[in-house]
């Protein structure tokens, strides 16, 4: 296989791999509740959902290592426990969410089968693909992202030739930080930092690359799926958007079906289901591989130790995907709100020259964002007027952003203290 047409292969693996069933159920929603307001909510969901996942893909593509590699510069046992953290979250919940989103969408408008029985056999199939990694890009490059984009395009294009009346005022407070806080729920972040671990470790498997061909393939690859990850995002939201005066509906499963089917017609929730099926079952298949691929390397490769993971994931995601799509949200929203600020200044750091991402840097910027977005994780569980002291002098704390100034002024701050300490030997 030549250079380039790898290069579209991974991109379209990347796509699919990112986009899962919190890509495909929340923007239409988003856009819905935004109305007229669509292109700030639309913004700053893909300053969290797109711009942050590709950018852990350059990471990875300057690093080419594991996620203890993304945040070894803070400490060897920082970057343990982070990992695990992120990992027992993709499992128990991201992963989960994909079948409890295709078995209602996708198979319970037609079948009277239990949830139980469609996950085990859907896990069942997440297993098959992760037990056979080495093909992992081929299969989901060649077959399932093209479905998936041609689907999507077809939903979104044909959404705009109905008429409809003008659009709704939006209902948030601030629409921009909205639409970051609502990006954190596609775990795109999450998902940047465990599927460039697949790709990486996909391309080593082949044997083919070297470093500076797999680095240009792997940044070239996230910028296309990157582009294709926004343009898509960006249509959901203005579909959403545009039919928001003229439905009323209050879940987000809800207005994918009517969009759907007043987009497709009666074949419309027929189409929808495929579509949810194979986006959700990508987004499986790199989570539980990209968790077994963890263990097995911090188990030194031990016979089995990918097998029996891959397994138990697959058995977690039976267990907790039998719950509603909205309550796997609503549990979710907590351990967002504690690792993502986390997982987007390490993403940010390994993305710039080494010489703005020094150790002390990694080291001050983490502390500090992990310190100031414990009130973010405490307002889920105590009033807004238990916080409000804070809130006042903690600049976007209530947008749950209060950790974001405090890091840039600590890398700021360490940068230059660095830069001074370093000045009078460069001169000596």
């Amino acid at each position: 296989m030549n250079y380039t047409k790898q290069t579209y292969l991974v991109a379209f693996a990347l796509f699919s791999l990112f986009f899962g069933a919190g890509n495909l159920i929340l923007p239409p929603f988003l856009g819905y509740n935004a109305g007229s307001s669509w292109m700030w909510v639309a913004t700053g969901f893909a300053l969290s959902g797109v711009v942050i996942p590709i950018l852990a893909i350059y990471g990875y593509a300057r690093i080419q290592g594991t996620l203890l590699d993304f945040a070894k510069k803070v400490s060897p046992k920082f970057a343990l426990l982070y990992a695990i953290i992120v990992y027992c979250i993709c499992v128990s919940l991201p992963s989960p969410r994909t079948a409890s989103v295709a078995y209602q969408i996708a198979i319970e408008p037609y079948f009277d089968i239990s949830s139980l029985w469609v996950s085990i056999l859907y896990f069942t199939l997440v297993l098959l693909f992760a037990l056979n990694r080495t093909r992992i890009l081929s299969l989901i490059g060649n077959f399932l992202t093209p479905l998936i984009i041609l689907i999507l395009i077809l939903i979104i294009s044909l959404g705009f030739c109905v008429d409809t009346t003008p659009m709704r005022d939006t209902i948030f407070e601030n629409t921009f930080t909205t639409g970051i806080l609502e990006g954190y729920q596609t775990f795109d972040a999450l998902g940047g930092v465990v599927v460039g671990g697949v790709i990486v470790i996909s391309l080593a498997l082949q044997g083919k690359y070297n470093y500076q061909e797999k680095k240009r393939m792997i940044a070239r690859s996230g910028l296309l799926a990157g582009i294709g990850l926004f343009v898509i995002y960006g249509g959901l939201i203005a579909l959403g958007a545009y039919y928001s005066s003229d439905l009323q509906v209050t879940q987000r499963t809800q207005l994918l079906k009517i969009l759907s089917k007043n987009t497709l017609g009666d074949y419309g929730t027929a189409f929808l289901g495929v579509l949810v099926a194979l986006a959700c079952f990508t987004t499986a298949v790199g989570i539980v591989t990209g968790t077994a691929d963890f263990v097995k390397g911090i188990a030194k490769n031990a016979p089995g130790a990918y097998t029996i993971t891959a397994v138990a994931g697959c058995l977690l995601g039976v267990l907790v995907g039998q719950f509603d799509v909205g309550l796997i949200i609503d549990i979710a929203l907590p351990a967002l709100l504690f690792i993502y600020p986390i997982t987007i200044v390490l993403i940010s750091l390994n993305s710039m020259p080494t010489k703005f991402a020094s150790a002390r840097v990694f080291r001050a910027v983490t502390l500090i964002t992990f310190v100031f977005s414990i009130p973010d994780f405490l307002q889920i569980f105590m009033s807004q007027g238990a916080l409000e002291g804070i809130y006042r002098w903690i600049p976007f704390s209530k947008q749950g952003m209060g950790w974001v100034l405090p890091g840039l002024i600590v890398f700021i701050g360490v940068n230059i203290f660095e830069y001074y300490k370093k000045a009078p030997l460069i001169e000596g």
